[in-house]
């Protein structure tokens, strides 16, 4: 059975935020979570940004089991935008990108970005000179 790995963001509305999700992902679903940040707030809506790991079959089941009980799940990916067309390939964020999602190409000197690496930790966002960055958590 294949084995996905993704990184999403759970939105959790304020009246879901005391019930246990994450726990039941883990056990009625086998998801393996790695936490990477989060935002919650009892009586306020929430964000959780995860790495999970599960077979193809547990990570539908746990995502419908995710949306039946109100929360919004989105790809990491939808919620960072780099304005490509206006980026001068300057590097600036590569400086502060811990995880190494963001580098500039050896041969060609152009900025490239791999989500699948971004924390959205946004300490890209305040380093680019232009602006170009933005990260929706």
């Amino acid at each position: 059975m294949m084995t996905q790995r993704k990184r999403i963001i759970l939105t959790f509305p304020s009246l879901v935020i005391e019930k246990p999700i994450t726990y039941h992902l883990v056990k009625d679903f086998d998801f393996k979570v790695n936490i990477l940040r989060a935002k919650i707030v009892s009586g306020e809506e929430g964000r959780l940004l995860f790495e999970v790991e599960a077979d193809e079959d547990d990570f539908e089941r746990g995502l419908d089991f995710l949306r039946s009980e109100g929360v919004e799940v989105t790809p990491l990916s939808k919620e960072i935008r780099l304005n490509e067309k206006a980026c001068t390939h300057c590097g600036a964020c590569t400086a502060v990108c811990g995880s190494g999602a963001l580098s500039l190409d050896k041969d060609t000197w152009y900025l490239s970005f791999d989500v699948d690496k971004c924390v959205a930790c946004e300490l890209c966002v305040d380093a680019c000179p232009l602006g170009l960055l933005s990260v929706h958590f």
